[in-house]
């Protein structure tokens, strides 16, 4: 079962700038501890009255003081957020089909490169994350490095992630009406603009959910983020899927006529362990996004 961690850990090894220092990724191959951890950044997105049906331009809505929504002459903005998820554990295999067994009572905090330090809240069973809801202190910066510490018995685990990317402009994401007319059940296909030149793709994650009259996100209808530890694990692996150029995302995400719903676009990049007591395949993300308003018929 050992040689199905292999692939990981050699790929882990290829993609960080450390690995010249054998001693140290000798060390981080043999770690027990594991950390996935994400830091993704969302940036203010206005929706137009005429992309939320039975709505006219002369729609002026309220909202909760604490939602973060306005609206001014009828259009909607949701505002912008940046959230932190940090699973902390303890592989207990080398298999890539074992999950890792979850460490409950560490401090988990993470900071930018030359920034303030935010603890991270404990949510049990290994888990742990703060948004920006909660400290507004918290913003994703594109070109910032970003490091996640989990501290346990003394001992301190760190994972980074370097130069977060900026934004990833989809054209199809914004025609000029500022929405996509969509039939319901229909596909839809994006291409991604090329990467700069030297610079590999980074990842691509999706999410669509929809909005309703007021301003309200409902339950994502589709997503291609991993939703485990596990699996962001084989992730780090396997990355293709989430690298593709043209990405279609399928009909179900849009199941209703008459709605209207936003597709996110996360442009991700890895990291990996900092410190030699952190395993070599962590997976450290971060990233932000672009957004399309979608309207069926």
């Amino acid at each position: 079962m050992r040689k199905l961690f292999v692939p990981l850990a050699l790929g882990a090894l290829l993609s960080v700038p450390f690995a010249c220092d054998l001693e140290k990724t000798g060390n981080q191959l043999a770690a027990q501890k594991v950390m996935v951890a994400t830091m993704l950044g969302t940036p203010p997105l206005e929706v137009k009255p005429a992309a939320l049906l039975g709505l006219d331009a002369s729609f002026d809505a309220s909202f909760p003081a604490d939602s973060g929504i306005s609206s001014d002459g009828g259009m909607i903005t949701l505002p912008p957020t940046t959230a932190a998820f940090v699973f902390f554990g303890t592989r207990s295999a080398d298999s890539l089909d074992t999950p890792p067994e979850p460490v409950a009572n560490a401090t988990v905090s993470t900071h930018p490169a030359g920034g303030a330090s935010v603890v991270l809240n404990n949510d049990g069973k290994g888990s742990y994350s703060k948004t920006s809801l909660q400290d507004p202190s918290m913003k994703y910066e594109s070109g910032k490095s970003y490091e996640f510490t989990a501290v346990l018995g003394g001992e301190s685990f760190v994972g980074e992630v370097q130069n977060a990317p900026p934004i990833e402009r989809i054209s199809e994401f914004h025609p000029v009406k500022g929405y996509v007319d969509r039939t319901a059940g229909q596909p839809f296909t994006f291409t991604r603009p090329d990467p700069p030149a030297g610079q590999e793709r980074t990842l691509g994650f999706v999410t669509v959910f929809p909005l309703s009259e007021n301003g309200q996100k409902g339950e994502p209808t589709y997503t291609n983020i991993p939703t485990t530890p596990l699996e962001f694990l084989k992730l780090i692996a396997t990355p293709g899927e989430w690298k593709q150029t043209v990405v279609t995302v399928p009909g179900s995400a849009f199941p209703a006529a008459k709605k209207t719903y936003v597709v996110v676009l996360q442009s991700v990049k890895i990291g990996g362990p900092k410190s030699d007591n952190l395993f070599t395949g962590s997976a450290i993300l971060a990233g932000t996004a672009d957004a399309a308003v979608v309207r069926t018929q």
